[in-house]
């Protein structure tokens, strides 16, 4: 029970869905196409997790698309993971009920990764690696998409990490039904275990570029700031997101004060920083 002054105002508190109240808001970064890209075939993008902020169930995720996700995650106190997933055309939440000529084909994967199914969110196919990058360290992330054979559309991601020293291939999957370069370019933050939704996590998003199918690259310099039902509804108020250190910022969790308007367009510093890849020599 509450009363008195305190509760004359507008009390904003968790009726109902509990599981989403507790995880906490996730928040995005929507990112704003140069209307003279054409025909896009790879999206680039950098994330730095500062130092105290990588909080076990986290998930970063650094090269959203219309049809899939890619980033990095805490799954436990000793274990991490990059993570890259596309879903299938067939709507489900269970990945048995997918029909043979609607499920996501597994066309190569790297070294140490390991691939399979995924549900509950939709379905489609899944790979992860474990790796245990670190706070406070720049990493790269690469994502190509392009059409191919018979209505289909393949999507191949590739990751940096500095301690390595060049692209390794994540994975490579083929999603039937679907001709398409890639579209709905974003980013998000998000909190996958609900007994931490009470910790507070950020990250920086910088250097976005996107290379069309002739091969020219734009840089992407404009993002749209927005969050999922949980914070619509105001059933949690801690998310924020917007500039910071020369590129986008999102936070999320932890009950802090300061709060982001829903749907605000930002808009970082111009880098200048095009991205040296050849290709050719991607596994």
């Amino acid at each position: 029970m509450i009363s008195g002054e305190a509760a004359d105002d507008n009390i904003r508190y968790v009726k109902d869905e509990f599981y989403w109240g507790r995880r906490g808001p996730s928040v995005h970064l929507n990112y704003e196409l140069p209307p003279e890209v054409g025909d896009l075939e790879w999206f680039y993008n950098e994330i730095t997790v500062p130092e105290g902020n990588d909080v076990v169930g986290s998930y970063f995720m650094a090269n959203g698309f219309g049809e899939g996700y890619f980033g990095i995650q805490v799954n436990s106190s000793s274990e991490r993971r990059i993570l890259f997933s596309v879903w299938s055309p067939f709507k489900t939440d269970q990945p048995g009920e997918i029909p043979e000529d609607q499920k996501i084909i597994l066309l190569k994967k790297g070294t140490g990764v390991n691939s399979g199914a995924f549900g509950n969110e939709g379905s489609g196919g899944q790979s992860y690696r474990r790796y245990y990058w670190k706070s406070g360290i720049t990493y790269r992330f690469l994502l190509k998409g392009s059409p191919a054979e018979n209505n289909s559309t393949d999507y191949t991601a590739y990751f940096y990490a500095p301690d390595i020293g060049k692209w390794e291939l994540i994975a490579s999957f083929r999603r039937p039904k679907t001709t398409t370069y890639l579209k709905r370019l974003h980013s998000f933050l998000e909190n996958f275990i609900p007994e931490n939704g009470n910790t507070a996590r950020m990250a920086f998003y910088s250097n976005q570029w996107v290379c069309n199918a002739a091969g020219k690259w734009f840089e992407l310099k404009r993002a749209r700031f927005t969050a999922d039902a949980t914070a619509r509804k105001e059933a949690r108020l801690d998310y924020s997101g917007g500039i910071e250190n020369g590129g986008f910022f999102l936070k999320n969790c932890g009950f802090f004060n300061e709060r982001t308007d829903i749907d605000t367009w930002f808009k970082r510093p111009e880098s200048g920083d095009i991205p040296k890849i050849d290709f050719s020599v991607l596994p």
